[in-house]
């Protein structure tokens, strides 16, 4: 019986990896560290290429699970179409909350308070000052109110937000209030004076951030997309950007990479950060007790944690 792990780290540097299974290091590289018939349970290599993650899956013809250590699993999706039944999608839930918290906020202010202007300024040796937004007394909506969604409330809450709305795909209610379904969305953004995208990438939420969507933002408004590019219509995006009306904070964009020489680079009022969302000292202690705890369970015949499909079914 086959027991082949493969990982995007070493083995022998994570504590706690159960017995019994045979790990083969695999980050992506052209040559696969063993015959991929061989691997019942594969964990994606992070920050890679979609092309690339799923390389291997056709080939994997006695897996049993996919972990990916992305909170999305939008880039492993095709490749669930070569597999046999039975088996179990697993995403990272738990891994990047903090980090991609962190860098919600970090747009949020770093836009409201012009810090881009400031380092401009600077370059330049130039002292600029003026009157710029707080966040303070604000009110925020946050689009996907998961894990990550919930991870942003957290951080904006000591900022004396004056209100944070939460839109989820169904309606349900939380310790800090009520989630909105998507049909309510029309009716809280022109409320909204940020709007920060925190969603999976799905059939429903593509291009969910359209001209309409847009449209009814109030005047001023931010929009913040930590989520992923093609929730954004890049050309409704640019044409608000480029009236003035809102501004923008993109740590994800489509195209993405974002070329060189993309109307969005110089765009008005707009702040990009490369998709460094998860990649932080953060990832992989999280990473780590992820596969220690889903690799412990599966030798166990426990049932996995944080599934998010299976495949048949």
């Amino acid at each position: 019986m086959t027991s082949d792990v493969w990982l995007p780290f070493h083995a022998d540097g994570i504590e706690g990896l159960p017995e019994g299974l045979d790990y083969r290091f695999w980050d992506g590289g052209q040559d696969f560290p063993a015959d991929p018939a061989d691997c019942v349970f594969y964990v994606v290599p992070y920050m890679k290429p979609p092309a690339v993650a799923r390389r291997p899956m056709a080939e994997m013809t006695s897996l049993r699970a996919v972990q990916t250590l992305s909170a999305g699993v939008d880039h492993v999706l095709p490749g669930l179409k070569s597999l046999r039944p039975g088996v179990q999608l697993c995403n990272a839930r738990g891994v990047h909350e903090a980090s991609t918290g962190e860098l919600a906020l970090a747009l949020i202010l770093a836009s409201l308070r012009g810090i881009p202007d400031f380092v401009r300024a600077q370059d330049k040796g130039e002292w600029r000052s003026g009157f710029r937004p707080a966040l303070a007394d604000k009110s925020v909506l946050i689009v996907g109110y998961g894990s990550i969604g919930s991870a942003i409330e957290d951080r904006l809450v000591p900022f004396e937000v004056a209100r944070v709305a939460r839109v989820a795909r169904s309606e349900r209610t939380t310790a800090r209030g009520p989630v909105h379904p998507l049909t309510e969305l029309p009716a809280l953004l022109p409320e909204a004076d940020i709007v920060v995208l925190s969603t999976p990438l799905t059939d429903s939420t593509r291009g969910l951030v359209d001209a309409e969507f847009l449209g009814r933002m109030k005047d001023g408004a931010l929009l913040v997309n930590v989520a992923r590019g093609p929730v954004v219509d890049t050309k409704a995006l640019l044409a608000e950007l480029e009236s003035g009306r809102i501004t923008a904070a993109l740590d994800v964009t489509d195209p993405e990479p974002l070329p060189l020489g993309h109307p969005l680079w110089q765009a008005p009022g707009v702040l990009i950060s490369p998709h460094v969302g998860g990649p932080t000292s953060a990832f992989l202690p999280r990473a780590e007790r992820l596969l220690v705890a889903q690799l412990n369970r599966f030798v166990n015949r426990e049932p996995l944690g944080n599934v998010v499909l299976t495949t048949g079914t």
